[in-house]
């Protein structure tokens, strides 16, 4: 009784975020079609570049939520937690984007140099997804706890770096 009482629940969480996040992609769509619609001639700008993140990370979260119940219970763990950890990843580069963009233009106000910016964002984001990649090895071949432990820390401590970012740039 408790157990079916419990699937309902988290069934309709599932659907629940999974209508948020495509109301979410939705809105993220139409400020991309707004922005390419005024500015046609501009290329591929940090602006249209955070809105397409934005959409693919929320489109993705609309489909882990929208097929979590039925889908993400495989045999291959593995698959598992590759598909639940990407969206956060994508998350991660598109607000480590947003203060590169707030960087920026705290730079350019100051006089500062912005050679450097740009080229530490591909930076910091290439070693990110080259440690979650070997996490992910590491978790395939382990059969310890400690994998599942050791991604959730890289995870906070990812997050919390993006954080800190918000914090510098964004406060000034």
């Amino acid at each position: 009784m408790l157990t079916s009482m419990w699937l309902k629940v988290t069934n309709i969480q599932s659907t629940t975020l999974c209508i948020k996040s495509e109301l979410s992609l939705n809105n993220v769509q139409v400020q991309l079609v707004r922005i390419q619609m005024r500015v046609p001639e501009l290329s591929w700008r940090t602006q249209k570049v955070f809105h397409l993140l934005n959409f693919v990370v929320n489109g993705l979260r609309a489909v882990q939520f929208g097929l979590y119940s039925s889908f993400f219970h495989v045999k291959l763990k593995m698959l598992d937690i590759i598909l639940l950890d990407l969206p956060g990843l994508l998350f991660f580069s598109t607000y480590t984007l947003l203060v590169l963009f707030w960087a920026e233009i705290y730079h350019q106000a100051r006089s500062l140099p912005t050679d450097k910016l740009r080229p530490a964002y591909f930076i910091i984001n290439g070693v990110v997804y080259f440690l979650q990649v070997c996490i992910w090895i590491y978790m395939r071949f382990s059969s310890t706890t400690a994998a599942v432990e050791l991604a959730e820390l890289f995870f906070s401590v990812i997050s919390l770096g993006a954080a800190v970012g918000f914090v510098v740039y964004g406060g000034r």
